[in-house]
């Protein structure tokens, strides 16, 4: 039995905006992601689980109780916003004791348990700092401290790494799976970055427009987006219109081209499809599959890998990422690049084409 069960989730305001018969489920100590570009309804969503907001349709059920209609307060999750909400006028050991005490615990076990969680967010000695005092990451792990405390059956945290600069939010992205691991915490975490999401979740739900669009693992969604929509939002934007026109091949404005078998009727002659050529699939290689001859229009150093924009004689512009240890040819060179054809993979069609 899962942890949280959502049921046919829905939910419709006065100026026609809606989520539409959400469902999902949440394991025991899984960190699920809610993902997806602002107004897409992940946080309402969110709210909606939490108990903030009333739901017009469906059910919330915790270990199998329907909770729909009970209070927030009695629901016993953790939150956690992008704000952090921290008291100013209590110190970092007051902030984290508050749940604590509001559940009548001794002075003993209160304290025990501020020491144990700020060990797990390390931040241990910053028992007494004022939290006005605090960095952005420092506070952002005041909060988290406090959120689990309580020991919550469920953890929901809304944009949390959303206030931190790049280098911070980087470390934390590491750091944030291991203390809910840690401390043994069932999440249900919010994002639009998916970066973020793929580093810190077991499973991700992708939303568009109040609908689910895909519910997977970070590697099946990045590998076999639902759509060319969801591959757009997480940024292969290398797609094509196809036509299968044999086993395993099809036809492009590049030409015929090799690629793997994805069950979208790849073995049906005529099937209109969209063709995701992911950035890794170029390789410097004029003997292998799918081979292509086209000259460079962009190359940027990102740090990791070199961004490569290749313009074909179809007019097609396609990038790939190469790693910085290749030679690659300069700003308006020819290249000959080969396609492998595991990393190209068939989506649904958008609409037929003529």
């Amino acid at each position: 039995m899962p942890l949280l069960e959502i049921r046919r989730l829905r939910k419709s305001y006065p100026d026609g905006w809606t989520l539409h018969d959400v469902s999902f489920t949440v394991e025991e100590s899984e960190i699920l992601c809610l993902l997806g570009p602002s107004g897409c309804g992940k946080t309402t969503l969110l709210r909606l689980i939490a108990g903030l907001e009333t739901l017009d349709i469906g059910q919330v059920l915790v270990d199998g109780e329907d909770v729909t209609h009970v209070s927030s307060h009695l629901r016993g999750f953790g939150l956690m916003f992008q704000e952090y909400a921290l008291f100013p006028h209590k110190d970092v050991f007051g902030n984290v004791a508050f749940g604590l005490r509001m559940q009548g615990l001794s002075r003993e076990t209160v304290a025990a348990r501020v020491a144990e969680v700020l060990e797990w967010v390390g931040l241990v000695g910053f028992e007494h700092r004022d939290v006005n005092q605090l960095s952005g990451g420092e506070r952002q792990r005041v909060a988290l401290a406090r959120s689990l405390a309580p020991r919550p059956c469920l953890l929901m945290l809304d944009e949390p790494l959303g206030a931190l600069d790049r280098a911070l939010r980087e470390r934390l992205m590491g750091e944030l799976p291991g203390i809910l691991r840690r401390a043994g915490a069932t999440a249900v975490t919010v994002t639009h970055d998916q970066e973020e999401a793929f580093a810190i979740a077991d499973r991700v739900v992708l939303m568009q427009d109040g609908w689910v669009v895909q519910v997977g693992t970070s590697e099946e969604v990045y590998r076999q987006p639902a759509s060319a929509w969801a591959a757009h939002f997480l940024g292969l934007i290398n797609l094509l219109d196809a036509r299968v026109v044999g086993l395993g091949r099809v036809e492009t404005a590049l030409g015929v081209l090799q690629v793997r078998d994805s069950g979208l009727g790849i073995r049906d002659s005529g099937f209109a499809a969209k063709l995701l050529i992911r950035p890794e699939a170029a390789r410097l290689d004029e003997a292998g599959p799918n081979v292509l001859h086209g000259v460079i229009t962009e190359r940027s150093f990102r740090g990791e890998y070199y961004r490569l924009g290749v313009r074909y004689a179809s007019g097609i512009e396609m990038t790939f990422n190469f790693p910085p240890s290749v030679a690659l040819p300069a700003l308006g060179e020819s290249i000959t690049l080969s396609l492998n054809s595991e990393a190209l993979t068939l989506l649904p069609a958008v609409k037929e084409m003529d």
